[in-house]
């Protein structure tokens, strides 16, 4: 996920897979880097994504319960937005792009645009 290190963006994926709030302790649990990792290490991820703005959590007895601050949608499209932001020409950015897309994608964004009504 754009902005995202590795490892953030792992704990990020096991977050949104989880129907509502999460712990440490059960993102560890679910995690696949292929590493070791510490639950201090995900703890300390965790409470970075918080700071960020990823991750909100609650009280939970003695630990933290985690949700999300956005949908994975959410988050796709926010990045989107940074790379047009960033692209210098968002509409070259955005005309290459449309000539990338699927006929699946195309249909699906030819029904998500509104039709703006011509004054005349």
């Amino acid at each position: 996920m754009h902005g995202l290190g590795e490892l953030e963006a792992a704990v990020m994926d096991v977050v949104w897979s989880v129907d509502g709030p999460v712990k440490v302790r059960d993102v560890l649990d679910e995690l696949d880097t292929g590493k070791e990792l510490a639950y201090t290490t995900v703890m300390t991820v965790m409470e970075n994504l918080r700071r960020k703005d990823w991750l909100d959590r609650e009280r939970d007895g003695r630990a933290f319960a985690y949700v999300p601050r956005l949908t994975r949608a959410e988050a796709s499209a926010r990045a989107l937005r940074d790379v047009l932001d960033a692209s210098g020409d968002p509409e070259a950015a955005l005309i290459h792009f449309a000539h990338s897309v699927s006929e699946q994608e195309s249909e699906l964004l030819r029904k998500a645009l509104p039709r703006k009504s011509r004054k005349r």
